[in-house]
């Protein structure tokens, strides 16, 4: 059952990352990133991610159609969308719908972006679409050094690659801290 408001619109899309935010009740927006046709826009206020990761698992290989997935993990109220739901599209790989169920993969409806995983507490962002904003200085070429905030951590469901990646960061079979470590 879709729960919805008084105004008509589904319940979820009144809740973070998809309510507007008056500039002042959002703060600092440190990051904002956009799919590749520019229509759908999105601000982060928070100044580093959780966790950065790259995931080997089947799903993500076949879903991004690439051997592993970058993901920089947020809180959902670090992000919001600059036009609420406009101009996504919403896919639950579980029961292959395009629905907002979560955890679903949401993506740009015209272009078809990949812009993020929603799960129930936090999102996986992903950061080649994620641009610097005036309150971080960038150095050297290309932002650089601020790019290294989005230097994963580790590798996880490595035990699905289908290529070995020699980085020197820790290798999980599964999730990280909760299964085996692959040696290199």
């Amino acid at each position: 059952m879709v729960s919805e408001t008084p105004s008509g619109l589904e319940e979820w899309s009144q809740r973070p990352p998809y309510k507007a935010h008056r500039t002042e009740e959002f703060g600092t927006v440190y990051w904002t990133g956009k799919c590749h046709c520019g229509r759908v826009t999105y601000q982060i206020n928070r100044e580093r991610p959780l966790d950065v990761k790259y995931c080997h698992c089947t799903g993500c290989q076949v879903l991004h159609g690439a051997p592993f997935q970058w993901a920089a993990i947020f809180h959902k109220s670090d992000m919001t969308f600059t036009h609420g739901t406009q101009g996504l599209n919403f896919y639950n790989s579980a029961e292959k719908q395009h629905a907002h169920h979560l955890p679903c993969k949401v993506s740009c409806s015209y272009c078809h972006s990949p812009i993020m995983d929603e799960g129930r507490n936090v999102i996986l962002l992903f950061p080649s679409l994620i641009e610097s904003k005036s309150g971080l200085e960038e150095e050297g070429q290309g932002g650089r050094n601020v790019r290294k905030i989005f230097e994963p951590s580790c590798h996880i469901f490595y035990s699905q690659r289908v290529v070995d990646v020699r980085d020197g960061k820790p290798k999980w079979a599964g999730m990280n801290d909760s299964s085996d470590l692959i040696h290199e």
